[in-house]
């Protein structure tokens, strides 16, 4: 049984559901916040997760960031080395699905040319009416990027855990790789 712990960086535009997603993440789904103010800075949320089909867990530390461009320079020393990564965007908004490219390329500056495994979440799926990023061309967009691709509906409490879950197994996947290479060096 291996316990792991990981940084994982929640990224994404102002408003798209990134608290939303870390605080029910966070309580099992059983807080989901009607009033929200907007983050300054960045929030911890701390939760560990059983990996699927083993005994293995990792130890999120899961670092909330404002999706401002006002607290950049602040969050850059939080960004610093990161595990993994959760880009969040709303399929009610095409500016924030485009903006996926920047966060994803600001993570990748900070990993130091470290694999940084990654899922892209469409969040707000429960405003079909509204919805303006269709999902094949975001599922493409990330899975050409290396990430993979969940929706979400927070608000309706669908497929919130699942992204995290997906983290967990990649970030185990990724420590035994590296345990194998040393063992294959002795």
């Amino acid at each position: 049984m291996v316990k792991l712990a990981a940084k994982c960086i929640l990224a994404g535009d102002p408003t798209v559901g990134k608290t939303a997603l870390a605080q029910m993440f966070r309580t099992d789904g059983a807080l989901f916040q009607k009033n929200y103010t907007l983050t300054t800075g960045v929030d911890l949320v701390v939760k560990t997760v059983t990996v699927p089909d083993t005994m293995d867990s990792v130890e999120f530390f899961i670092f909330d960031s404002a999706g401002k461009e006002l607290f950049s320079e602040m969050l850059d020393k939080l960004w610093e080395a990161p595990n993994l990564l959760c880009l969040v965007y709303d399929v009610t908004n095409e500016q924030s699905f485009q903006s996926c490219a920047k966060w994803l390329e600001k993570a990748r500056a900070h990993s130091h040319g470290v694999s940084l495994p990654g899922v892209l979440v469409g969040n707000k799926t429960d405003l079909t009416g509204r919805r303006t990023v269709d999902a094949v061309e975001a599922r493409t967009w990330a899975l050409g990027q290396g990430l993979e691709y969940f929706e979400t509906s927070v608000k309706e409490m669908e497929n919130f855990e699942a992204p995290f879950r997906c983290l967990a197994k990649q970030f185990l996947h990724l420590y035994r790789e590296k345990v194998e290479g040393i063992w294959a060096l002795v």
